[in-house]
């Protein structure tokens, strides 16, 4: 399992402690126009430690007509259609309406943009709309295909008869062999995502626009996330045919259907797989490329994330809270400097080839401790806890490996600013964190918008770490749909259109609307059922929390809860290399 990164921007929301900023930070501020509302009331101090007694509402989600009343959902219950099979393919349309808002931002947002600019290469914007604007023509007629069919089912069409309609499988596997006749599209990704980073590379208009794009509301996520969409989708109809094959008997009308669907989209992602993890992974190393400072050549042949995430470095001042960037060849550590940019700042390297790894718990006093033995330098680090420890083991045991299979040690990083990796005492860089220390209890409103809202800086924050497996299952666990949502310490439920992607929630008013408004990073939040001294008294609800903050989100159905639990206990609770390897078997059929 490999693929996928981050997410990015919005506006105010949820209440609470900033443990990051917009992108996937606890409590996301629009960062791309000027201060909204809901912005100025904001507590100037946001850390992770902040104990507010109730959380902020925006304006702009405090809508009363949001408020749905009992009786509404009542209504809502009687009127539709309760089968699983109905469910599955509801997700199927709201999953879609998402991937299609997606492809909107590279064929109508960004392609407008562009054609503003002269920033581009004609060859660069041909290669990337020309196989983009078939995908989005295509997709657009899929989901109306697919919403009509829910009409149909739910009784809300002018066919009385509901029978035939009742069936979900036809569709899909009409859709999907039509897709196949898009395969040399989606064959140029790969292409489009080199070509677009090589530009960025060569020019620094190019760059700037790219980056200034990033900073649109619309743009929600990293611009080379959307490159990557369309590949990601086709393992969601996969996995939505495998659900609903498991759930048909095998006398059901829509069973021949489905099996067959699912058996051509198979096909696809086989055909496509290698390429994709090649490319999540190039994706994944531009995306880091972009948080550091103090190496110039991160992105070369061969090299390949593994794990990401905050540790602390023993040092003659004591322990000092840094970022790990672990890759197959080496172990980058960084700091969070008060840099303009956001960016973490490069301190030392140590290369795999020939390093040990060993627990020193005892030898320094220290909880969850390793000491990491270079041939060069040897660094003793601190993990929050025992689960992060042990993680930071496995996977950097597993490179070492890797690293003594290559054919010996990695190239020398070319930095731009020399990192001081065999200082012992690191007298400049503790009095750099102690500057990152006071950066990361300030307000978001004092740094800068752009890279201040990655997922690098809410591992930061929340001090824990996310893997490539870990971002692999994000890939395939995304979802969108309406929730209701409640504080702990408010009456109503407030109808939400939500989309849960890379670890975090994104809140729209409705699944029309262009952006989100705000955004709740989940890394690091625990995911449970509401206790009954909670008073919550309603089907279909769960409980997120971290620290003093506390949501509840109910959902329409057991299938819909159900789904939502399952997607965001992926972003949650982090998993083992050797548990995740083996996280879902696929079914056969």
């Amino acid at each position: 399992r490999e693929h996928v990164l981050t997410g990015f921007c919005c506006a105010v929301f949820l209440a609470g402690s900033l443990t990051g900023s917009p992108h996937l930070s606890e409590l996301s501020i629009n960062s791309q126009g000027g201060p909204s509302v809901a912005n100025m009331s904001l507590s100037p101090n946001l850390s992770p430690d902040a104990k507010q007694s109730s959380p902020l509402i925006s304006p702009l989600l405090n809508d009363p007509s949001c408020i749905r009343t009992e009786e509404e959902e009542e209504v809502r219950k009687k009127r539709f259609p309760t089968e699983k099979a109905y469910f599955i393919a509801k997700e199927v349309a709201t999953t879609e309406r998402t991937y299609l808002k997606d492809l909107e931002v590279i064929t109508s947002w960004f392609q407008s943009a562009v054609n503003k600019e002269d920033c581009m290469p004609e060859t660069l914007k041909n290669l990337i709309f020309s196989n983009f604007e078939p995908l989005h023509k295509f997709h657009t007629g899929f989901l109306k295909e697919i919403e009509q069919r829910l009409a149909l089912w739910e009784g809300r069409s002018n066919a009385h008869i509901k029978g035939g309609h009742q069936r979900i499988g036809d569709v899909m596997l009409k859709n999907i062999q039509s897709m196949k006749q898009l395969t040399v599209h989606l064959w140029k990704h790969d292409e489009i995502l080199t070509e677009l980073e090589n530009g960025i590379k060569n020019s620094r208009k190019l760059e700037t626009f790219c980056r200034d794009f990033e900073l649109q509301k619309v743009c929600y996520l990293p611009l080379n996330t959307f490159l990557l969409r369309p590949l990601h989708r086709l393992m969601h109809y996969k996995q939505i045919m495998e659900r609903l094959c498991k759930h048909y008997p095998p006398n059901h009308a829509d069973f021949r259907d489905s099996r067959a669907a699912l058996a051509e989209i198979s096909e696809m992602v086989a055909q496509l797989h290698g390429n994709m993890i090649k490319m999540e992974n190039f994706q994944k190393l531009h995306e880091l490329k972009k948080d550091l400072i103090g190496i110039d050549n991160l992105v070369i042949p061969g090299r390949e994330f593994i794990r990401l995430g905050s540790l602390s470095k023993l040092s003659g001042k004591g322990l000092q809270q840094r970022m790990f960037f672990l890759f197959n060849d080496i172990l980058l550590y960084t700091s969070r400097g008060l840099t303009a940019s956001n960016q973490f700042k490069v301190h030392g390297h140590l290369p795999l080839y020939g390093m040990t790894i060993e627990e020193s718990e005892e030898e320094w006093g220290v909880p969850h401790c390793l000491t990491l033995r270079g041939q060069q330098q040897s660094i003793i680090v601190a993990a929050s806890t025992r689960s992060e420890m042990d993680k930071w083991t496995e996977d950097i045991q597993m490179a070492i490996d890797l690293a003594e299979k290559s054919s010996g040690p990695a190239p020398e990083l070319l930095a731009s600013s020399p990192p001081d990796n065999k200082s012992p005492d690191e007298t400049t860089v503790d009095q750099e964190s102690e500057d990152d220390l006071s950066a990361s209890r300030t307000s978001l409103e004092r740094q800068s918008p752009h890279r201040g809202n990655t997922t690098v800086h809410v591992c930061w924050h929340r001090n824990t770490s996310v893997s490539m497996i870990d971002f692999s299952i994000a890939v395939e666990n995304q979802l969108s749909g309406n929730l209701l949502r409640k504080f702990k310490n408010s009456n109503g439920w407030q109808k939400l259109w939500v989309v849960f992607t890379n670890f975090c929630m994104f809140f729209y008013k409705s699944h029309q609307d262009n952006h989100p408004l705000a955004s709740l990073p989940l890394l690091g939040y625990s995911l449970t059922i509401p206790s009954e001294s909670e008073n919550i008294h309603k089907d279909y609800v769960f409980k997120l929390h971290f620290k003093s903050h506390v949501y509840y989100f109910r959902a329409e159905s057991e299938y819909t809860f159900e789904r939502w639990m399952e997607v965001i206990r992926s972003a949650t609770s982090s998993a083992l290399r050797t548990r995740a390897l083996s996280h879902r078997e696929p079914h056969t059929y």
